[in-house]
């Protein structure tokens, strides 16, 4: 089994990356899922029904989400009616979303998601190391391949969370930071990491948004708008090939696809 991650996606810019290259990527490597971090999809910061749709039509399977999940108050409806859609795991009892779901391609065995939020450098919540353990024992009742988005800043907590589940989950991918790393590797238990899958956006920018306003904030500590940038277009992520009898990561491969193709911009 294949399972292409896609890294947070930034804006129209991002959207528009997913929309032409995900159907070219599921002809090239065979993909059987796709999942994709979604919680920067409408202009920038949080998402919509709207966003969501446009990322789903394109191919994707399951959007995750992280610590920008309640930038859009239209997140609402999404959390109460969309079961493609997941937050992190590790809010408390009562709020308003899941924070795994579950997908089954044809003539493949269903494939658990779950997302989860840091706390090191973040806004507080529960601890995803108690959380993610209960969560994934439930999930292993009815499969063994399981992925986790892992919505985080410090690179410690990420490794420390990825080595607790070797074995016992297919891949642990990194997300937040939008700077892909390059220590892409399979655990001895036969678990998938890579620290951050990096972002979907466009990359002549500071991490996705206009360069000159986040210079002058730096210079001058002063409010700035920080619009989404533009050029060089990416989808960036990684393709975890799976054995679906036993859940282990057979192949992890970082993917840096450039948008070749500028047409019309949808709104």
């Amino acid at each position: 089994m294949k399972i292409l991650f896609i890294a947070d996606i930034v804006g129209q810019p991002g959207r528009r990356a997913v929309n032409e290259l995900v159907p070219k990527l599921r002809r090239e490597h065979g993909l059987h899922m796709v999942v994709a971090n979604g919680e920067n999809s409408a202009g920038g910061s949080g998402i919509t029904p709207a966003t969501a749709a446009e990322i789903f039509n394109a191919g994707v399977d399951i959007i995750t989400s992280g610590d920008h999940l309640w930038d859009q108050k239209e997140v609402m409806d999404l959390l109460g009616r969309e079961l493609r859609f997941v937050r992190p795991l590790n809010y408390p009892l009562g709020t308003p979303g899941q924070g795994s779901a579950m997908f089954q391609a044809e003539g493949m065995p269903p494939v658990g998601v779950i997302n989860l939020q840091g706390r090191t450098f973040m806004p507080p919540l529960e601890n995803p190391f108690h959380a993610v353990l209960a969560e994934v024992e439930r999930i292993r009742r009815r499969t063994n391949i399981i992925v986790i988005d892992f919505h985080a800043e410090a690179t410690s907590e990420k490794i420390a969370l990825a080595r607790m589940l070797d074995g016992i989950v297919s891949a642990v991918l990194g997300t937040h930071t939008h700077v892909q790393t390059a220590d892409e590797q399979i655990f001895p238990g036969g678990t998938a990491f890579l620290c951050d899958a990096g972002f979907t956006g466009p990359h002549d920018s500071v991490i996705g948004r206009q360069i000159e306003p986040i210079i002058k904030r730096f210079m001058t500590n002063m409010p700035q708008k920080f619009e989404v940038a533009k050029g060089n277009v990416m989808l960036q992520g990684a393709i975890v090939e799976i054995d679906e009898t036993n859940g282990r990561a057979r192949k992890i491969e970082r993917i840096s696809e450039q948008v070749s193709v500028v047409g019309k911009q949808p709104q």
